[in-house]
């Protein structure tokens, strides 16, 4: 097919004009990014957004690998003389993978099978004749195919022996229809229920799949995270799973198709259409049933890590301020270092503030080392011992009130601190200083921290290890692409891993450009970056607007304004009789422009309305206000916890189930996605948000277990979480695990709490 019949598929797929697609592709096909598209070439694309984008990209993508397994098959079939203009016109026409196979399995190279063995004692006539289904005698038929020569493995012995290999050719002509096929496949897509069961002995070991050791329920109606779960449990060898709708539809659907009427030659063909469905296509569907319910659950589930990621991403800043970072810990002391504004490590010790002999000397140091920093905050990790610490902190009373406390979640700062990026940052440090470091630049800035982690390290996911690793770390890299690119990176301070992620650079061109920085002094202009190693003019177009230079004497460098618009503003100025400066800095000269006049052929509103917004407000941080965040000073530790009290908490992980929320006692409680609302809620994100601060009421606690159960529901108050409902049952008529797993374990434990 041709790249206009696929520019045609996608429009109508994603509502869009062809011209839109044919535009983005070309600019795909010559280099461009997505971030780059989007903000950049408007006019071409008809202002397609980053979401429309990478929709047009995964398209074009699929519908190219289809195209070349399509010509693949067409070449395999030609090769073997076997290709037809009916085959042809079936093979091009397939619109789907799963059709494409159909038609080709037939001639598909196999292995030796039941069929070719029949087929080598020279059955198939036989088998066409009883497929016919006239009026023969099928006995009598089969007599004349009865071979006596006992010297070879191919001999047929008697009539019941020919008429089992003619039905295992039939068999194999059954489960190698197209049609049959796909009308079986839309049975399993209908009908099939998902069964799991424990795998003898294995009951003790796999007391976490509990729910699942005799589960079952409708395939397509089973949840993303359910799925993955079952199927964990399978790879642990827990459990095993089955994937089947029922087995009298199926074969009556053979039936209606192949049976043409009721005589022994039919009765034969009854026996194929049995044993193809339960030897063959069954196992054939089920195998692709489990491939694409997998498929769909693991785009939902790293869905849901790419969402919770872009708003771990995007948190608030604190912005550039003098830190005091603090790594907390009981037996060893908590590590604090002093960064500048720029996050430079300027110093690094250890306080004892939960030795009772070290309280006195350990206030006095924190007091000092504000003094002499200049602290304008002070940064504790959420991490062991993070309560605790902090409420020392808040009780100096000699502590300047202009100097916020403030805890961060220091998930990941573990990683990085044993990182070859951490090593080569800080050679002669440990790592207990490279993790207070992390946790001090994470509240400043957590994109250009967080871009230093292995994103699958962050901890914001749901079955993260259990999905396509290819493709979660594809959409990952996306993700942390397009936050640093909407945020934009000053050139002259980013670390190369932050570098790596601007459109058009990567990691030879970041680490090229720190190397320069580092030999010439800072980039005294936009213009300047072309002088780096290797940076070509394709790569500069690229990444020139997500560059930042705050300092130069061309304002327009810090701003997101595209050298290649620079033209378009002096010109404005020119008009304006003022300077650049002027025109970014006084309203009145800003209000006096008309946009349609410096409308052209390749510049349309859109990019001139962009360009007006950044002279309005230039290099202006797309990210939300920091707000300073404080738990409840009552609660500690799990036993603090009483059913019934309101607290704030922050939500650090949203799941297809519900979200879980920080409280401030070492361990997340969870707000079903029942209880997130008074209204009924099929999407958590579309409620909460990662890093959003909430009140939730506490309903359960089971401190062995380590599980907290939390509402934000108004009307829940001191109510525990409702038991499910006892109607709510598989088709085995037992009750379904709670969509809430542990709230019902919970129950029995519920006077104990209280």
């Amino acid at each position: 097919m041709s790249e206009h019949h696929f520019y045609k598929k996608i429009a109508l797929t994603l509502s869009i004009n062809e011209k839109q697609v044919a535009a983005v592709v070309g600019l795909l096909d010559d280099g461009a990014t997505i971030p780059f598209i989007s903000r950049y070439r408007k006019e071409m694309t008809g202002s397609l957004d980053e979401v429309q984008v990478a929709a047009i990209r995964d398209e074009i993508e699929r519908l190219r690998a289809l195209e070349k397994r399509r010509e693949f098959i067409l070449e395999s079939i030609e090769g073997q003389g076997k290709l037809t203009p009916e085959l042809i016109s079936l093979i091009r026409y397939a619109e789907t993978v799963s059709a494409l196979e159909d038609i080709y399995l037939p001639y598909k190279p196999k292995r030796r099978t039941r069929a070719t063995i029949a087929r080598e004692k020279g059955l198939e006539p036989l088998a066409k004749l009883i497929f016919d289904q006239g009026k023969i005698d099928v006995e009598a038929e089969a007599e004349k195919f009865v071979n006596d020569d006992t010297s070879t493995t191919l001999s047929v012995t008697s009539a019941a022996d020919a008429l089992s290999g003619a039905r295992d050719i039939i068999a194999e002509w059954i489960n190698e229809n197209a049609e049959a096929r796909d009308k079986i496949r839309n049975l399993f897509k209908r009908s099939a229920t998902i069964k799991s069961k424990v795998l003898k002995g294995k009951e003790e070991a796999g007391e976490k799949f509990k729910d699942y050791f005799d589960w079952e329920e409708n395939l397509m109606g089973c949840p993303s995270h359910r799925l993955l779960a079952i199927r964990r449990g399978e790879s642990e060898e827990i459990l095993s799973i089955h994937i089947m709708p029922p087995e009298d539809e199926a074969i009556d659907i053979l039936l209606n198709q192949f049976v043409k009427s009721n005589n022994t030659a039919s009765s034969q063909v009854k026996l194929a259409c049995d044993d193809s469905y339960n030897r063959m296509m069954q196992s054939s569907i089920e195998s692709e049933m489990r491939m694409m319910t997998k498929e769909l659950a693991d785009e939902k589930a790293i869905q849901v890590f790419a969402d919770n990621l872009r708003e771990l991403m995007l948190a608030s800043p604190l912005g550039q301020k003098a830190i005091l970072a603090i790594d907390p810990g009981f037996r060893t002391g908590c590590k604090v270092v002093a960064l500048d504004k720029q996050g430079k490590l300027l110093d690094d010790t250890v306080i004892y503030p939960h030795e009772q002999n070290k309280i006195f000397q350990t206030k006095q140091l924190v007091l000092a080392w504000c003094d002499k920093y200049k602290a304008e905050a002070i940064a504790i990790g959420n991490g062991t011992a993070g309560r605790e610490t902090e409420t020392f902190i808040r009780s100096i009373e000699e502590l300047p009130k202009s100097i916020n406390v403030i805890m961060v979640n220091e998930s990941g700062a573990s990683i990085y601190s044993a990182s070859d990026v951490a090593r080569e940052e800080f050679a002669d440090k440990d790592i207990t200083v490279r993790g207070a470091v992390s946790i001090g630049r994470r509240l400043a800035d957590p994109l250009a921290e967080l871009v230093k982690i292995d994103a699958k390290s962050i901890g914001v996911g749901q079955y993260q290890h259990d999905v396509d690793q290819y493709l979660l770390k594809k959409k990952l890299d996306e993700v942390v692409e397009s936050c640093v690119n909407r945020v934009g990176v000053e050139v002259n301070t980013a670390s190369k891993q932050l570098l790596t992620y601007v459109s058009g650079l990567g990691a030879v061109l970041a680490k090229n450009i720190v190397e320069y920085r580092n030999e010439n002094g800072p980039f005294k202009s936009r213009k300047d970056i072309l002088k780096v190693p290797r940076m070509g003019d394709k790569a500069f177009e690229q990444a020139a607007g997500f560059l930042r230079i705050a300092n130069d004497k061309n304002p327009l460098d810090k701003s997101a304004v595209h050298p290649e618009s620079y033209g378009i503003v002096e010109k404005m100025a020119t008009d304006l009789n003022c300077t650049i400066e002027q025109l970014m800095t006084e309203k009145e000269f800003r209000k006096q422009i008309s946009l349609q006049k410096y409308v052209s052929e390749k510049v349309g509103l859109p990019t001139l309305n962009d360009i007006m917004n950044e002279l309005d407000k230039p290099g202006r941080d797309p990210r939300k206000s920091f707000e300073v965040f404080k738990f409840d000073d009552s609660v500690h530790e799990m036993k603090d916890l009483r059913i019934g009290m309101k607290l704030p908490g922050i939500v650090t992980n949203v799941t297809n189930f519900g979200a879980f929320v920080d409280i401030g006692v070492h361990q997340d409680g969870l707000v079903h996605v029942s209880q997130l609302s008074n209204t009924f809620v099929s999407d958590p994100n579309t409620v909460v948000k990662v890093q959003q601060q909430v009140m939730v009421t506490v309903t359960e606690v089971d401190a062995q277990r380590k599980r907290i159960a939390l509402s934000m529901k108004d009307n829940v108050a001191s109510a525990p979480v409702s038991k499910p409902a006892q109607n709510n049952t598989s088709k085995k008529g037992k009750p379904e695990p709670p969509a809430n797993d542990f709230a019902s374990q919970l129950a029995a434990l519920k006077d104990k709490f209280k």
